[in-house]
């Protein structure tokens, strides 16, 4: 895979903050909690306790590591419905960008970690066209073409709404023309199959795995088209005014916006009902920010969620095998491309 070291970190901390890296949102497991992320060749899994993350080095090996999380979003309000939906993106958005600062690092055969400085260079460009894109461009626009529909502060809302969800749309669609990017689509698409295989109880092989639909209901791409959808709905109740004090709410508001979708989609998810028909059209815009993966992908994602689910038995398993190879290696030696666990 050959990408320029920064291209990495500024391309992918976009799709991560911007998209929400359509495939950054915890998806909670009928049996056990679990739920991914696409890294740069490799998957983040989301277990009970771990998290498992697995990334394919230039030279084919699988290097593996897991670690612990977030304790203190068990505790408190954090737990409280609205406030633990914008607790949760937040800890997702922290950990989805150290795994892929991690996964840049492993697919390259680089051992430099990014530096401080361009870490905040990346985020800070990032959340700057999210604010451009997402929120005052929608705005903006809005304002000029609501006198066309009848200027009622209603039809504006709703204007900005379907605007805001169309740049959605169009930035999804544009980068996912991009190679690389193509590639963290197809581990998109791998990690929502070996989800749905989990979760319907079926055999964790790459053949079986390979069946399964790569459209999972609870994505973050329909998560995020509910956050359009609810933000519509809540910006309603803070009336009109000029450009900077309606851009300026809409940051404000976004926690509640966050909040109040990741209960609906929470909802939803449980429902064979409303929820199944509800999210149904956010459903056809994971066909552009998944595809079909090959097998090695297949790989990747079926042991990141082992390593997710039972990370002491898969990491001593891998390492065993090792030394059985003659690859001696200490039990969860981070050096080695073969796993850790801290």
């Amino acid at each position: 895979m050959n990408v320029k070291r920064e291209n990495i970190s500024i391309n992918n901390l976009l799709l991560t903050i911007a998209a929400g890296i359509a495939s950054l949102w915890i998806e909670e497991s009928k049996r056990i909690p679990v739920g991914g992320q696409a890294v740069i060749e490799g998957v983040l899994m989301k277990g009970p306790e771990h998290w498992g993350l697995v990334v394919r080095e230039p030279d084919g090996c699988l290097w593996s590591k897991s670690w612990l999380g977030s304790e203190w979003l068990k505790r408190g309000a954090w737990k409280w419905p609205v406030i633990r939906g914008f607790a949760s993106m937040a800890d997702m958005m922290k950990i989805g960008m150290k795994a892929l600062s991690i996964s840049a690092e492993r697919a390259l055969g680089e051992e430099d970690n990014f530096s401080a400085a361009e870490l905040v260079i990346s985020v800070t460009v990032a959340l700057l066209m999210v604010a451009g894109l997402f929120i005052a461009l929608p705005v903006w626009l809005s304002d000029h073409l609501a006198p066309g529909f009848g200027a009622s502060y209603a039809v504006k809302n709703l204007l900005e709404g379907l605007i805001r969800c169309s740049v959605f749309v169009a930035y999804i669609a544009v980068i996912g023309v991009w190679k690389d990017i193509r590639r963290v689509f197809s581990y998109h698409g791998a990690e929502h199959k070996t989800i749905n295989a989990y979760e319907s109880g079926g055999k964790l092989s790459p053949e079986a795995v390979a069946s399964c639909s790569r459209i999972h209901r609870r994505c973050g791409t329909s998560f995020l088209l509910v956050v359009v959808a609810v933000s519509i709905f809540v910006f309603s109740f803070f009336g009109d005014g000029p450009l900077w004090y309606r851009a300026a709410a809409r940051v404000l508001l976004l926690p509640l916006v966050i909040g109040l979708s990741y209960e609906v989609i929470r909802g939803a998810s449980k429902s064979e009902t409303w929820g199944k028909y509800l999210i149904m059209p956010a459903l056809s815009l994971q066909y552009l920010t998944t595809r079909e993966p090959d097998v090695s992908m297949l790989e990747v994602a079926i042991r990141s969620l082992e390593i997710a689910l039972d990370p002491s038995a898969a990491l001593t398993g891998i390492n065993e095998k090792d030394e059985q190879d003659g690859k001696t290696a200490g039990k969860f030696d981070e050096v080695t491309e073969h796993g850790s666990l801290e």
